[in-house]
């Protein structure tokens, strides 16, 4: 059976990705060195996500490229009008924010630092 579930994004832009998932969704940094972060959300069960800096030399080679075609999905607590604000209060580039042909409100895609999609689905 499946104990715990962390997806773990390569980028160039770490302090950024950091402070992405920290300030906009409530992670919290469990452990750091300057080319790793692992982050958590205290739930149950736990939501966790790493970020490794793709240039460090504990990264294989051939694995040294940014993300792509990744969407992570993240289910907000918070409103629409809510994660508006805080988007905004975080200072987070309003071109990176959009809303798919068709999405129903509630439903906002953002794009992180390093380019991974995360589609973040809110109540109405």
């Amino acid at each position: 059976m499946l104990a715990s579930f962390c997806p773990v994004i390569r980028t160039s832009r770490i302090e950024e990705s950091r402070a992405f998932y920290t300030g906009l969704f409530g992670f919290k940094v469990t452990y750091e060195t300057p080319w790793y972060v692992d982050l958590a959300r205290p739930a149950l069960p736990p939501r966790e996500l790493s970020l490794i800096d793709l240039g460090h030399p504990a990264v294989p080679e051939a694995q040294r490229l940014p993300v792509r075609a990744v969407r992570i999905v993240l289910e907000s607590e918070a409103g629409e009008a809510e994660l508006q604000h805080a988007l905004s209060r975080a200072g987070f580039d309003a071109r990176r924010v959009f809303r798919p042909p068709g999405r129903a409100p509630g439903a906002l895609t953002l794009m992180d630092p390093s380019g991974v999609r995360v589609h973040v689905v809110a109540p109405a």
